[in-house]
């Protein structure tokens, strides 16, 4: 295996497939059947191994109790080694912060092949391996997390406005509520896309949609609504009401009356998309009128990207952004993911779609964070950088690392320069180790 660069995948759901792909030779090492899943309802823990999925750790927590749950994402066939290691969100994270805010310990073969856990590894490793992508330091094998409390019933809505039926007053509304001041317990993803005018054929118009979650009934979420959000005009009969695990199936867009053992399957309900492009942003000042306008004028003339804003706040901004390697905490208001997908193959249509996904990226430039532009680990972008693991490792890593850590980027090179001194766990993206003279 000499001169072989190691790959490491869970689920190989890395949006730029840099765990399974490279241009130097490379062996896979596929964590996908390491899938054991151990709940323990009365210590509120669980250990699941890297290649299980989260349906999996989802269905399995429900088997053992109706009043738990985990604060991970919302698509059910991403494994837990790449989602936890880039610090993992979902609809709960208001009220729980991430996946890796919850992980009390680990095991890891290190570079020297010791099985390692939180105690033997030492707080230094812990601390990098929630966040700062683990494969830069070893081979995850598994994690321990602390589950979380959800009520027997949660509520769900799901309500879209076109730009004729007020949705940029809506947004705008949004924007000033939905991070700071709503209720930790209710977490409001707003999708905008463009969609043909119901008035005018040929025309194109912006749809924004409203998707929630809330960690309680109908009632007490109709009168938070009609007070913070009174735009948005929602009614008890957009309100349903389910259990927490029915909620993961309502929010990836299972058909209603889907049973809960659909999570266990490894198919990913994207799999008519054959190709994406993913990009992120972090916004900390509302964007005025006129700008998304701008935005949403330059999303019709581009047609095929469209723009989730996930809000932060709640609990994402109690944490500090040392606390652990994921540094987008006190003062982002959401998110921003750029999304675009096609189905037809070939390296020109490919370049034409991810162009225009960086297009729109770069007319973003002044309504989101700067110095640094900060990016998300887990929406991986080799836009950021690519380190080519030379003479110039440290500068390249720099030059995504930041974006993606913040100052924690320099804790996590002295890190990995302890622990992986010659620089055996590497990818496009690794963390480099401190550059020698």
């Amino acid at each position: 295996m000499q001169g072989l660069e190691m790959k490491i995948r869970s689920g190989g759901h890395d949006f730029e497939g840099l765990s399974y792909i490279a241009h130097a030779p490379f062996f896979i090492l596929d964590m996908f059947n390491f899938r054991s899943i151990n709940i323990n309802i009365e210590e509120e823990t669980a250990w699941i191994q890297a290649g299980a999925t989260l349906g999996e750790l989802y269905y399995r927590i429900f088997q053992k109790s109706k009043t738990h749950g985990f604060s991970a994402s919302i698509c059910p066939t991403v494994c837990v080694g790449g989602h936890f290691t880039g610090g993992g969100y979902g609809n709960m994270m208001r009220k729980y912060g991430l996946s890796a805010d919850n992980i009390i310990d680990a095991q890891l073969v290190d570079v020297n092949g010791r099985l390692l856990n939180r105690t033997t590894m030492g707080e230094d490793l812990f601390w990098a391996i929630r966040g700062g992508g683990a494969a830069s330091f070893g081979v995850i094998l598994a994690y321990k997390i602390k589950l979380v409390r959800v009520p027997k019933i949660v509520t769900v809505f799901k309500i879209s406005r076109t730009t004729e039926q007020n949705a940029l007053d809506i947004v705008l509304q949004w924007q000033d509520v939905a991070s700071y001041k709503l209720d930790h317990d209710l977490f409001i993803r707003l999708t905008m896309s463009v969609v043909n005018e119901s008035t005018t054929i040929g025309n194109k118009t912006i749809q924004a949609t409203f998707r929630a979650l809330f960690l309680g009934d109908s009632q007490r979420l109709l009168s938070i609504m009609n007070e913070s959000l009174p735009k948005l005009g929602m009614r008890q009969s957009d309100c349903q009401e389910m259990s927490w695990i029915e909620s993961v199936l309502f929010y990836t867009d299972f058909p209603p009356g889907t049973p809960v053992d659909a999570l266990l399957s490894r198919t990913p309900q994207s799999i008519y998309i054959a190709y994406l492009k993913r990009k992120s942003d972090y916004v900390k000042e509302p964007i005025p009128r006129e700008g998304l306008e701008g935005i949403w004028k330059k999303m019709i003339e581009i047609g095929a990207t469209q723009l989730t804003f996930n809000p932060y706040g709640g609990r994402m901004a109690e944490i500090p952004e040392n606390e652990i390697p994921f540094p987008h905490r006190a003062g982002i208001l959401y998110k921003v993911q750029y999304r675009t997908s096609w189905n037809q193959g070939g390296d020109e249509v490919a370049k034409h779609y991810i162009d225009l996904t960086r297009e729109l990226h770069a007319y973003m430039t002044p309504f989101v964070s700067k110095s640094p532009r900060e990016a998300f680990l887990n929406y991986r972008d080799i836009d950021l950088g690519i380190n080519h693991q030379d003479k110039r490792s440290y500068c390249e890593g720099m030059g995504y690392g930041i974006k993606y850590f913040k100052d924690n980027f320099y804790r996590l090179v002295q890190i990995k320069t302890k622990v992986d001194p010659h620089n055996f766990f590497r990818n496009e993206q690794s963390i480099p180790t401190l550059p020698t003279f």
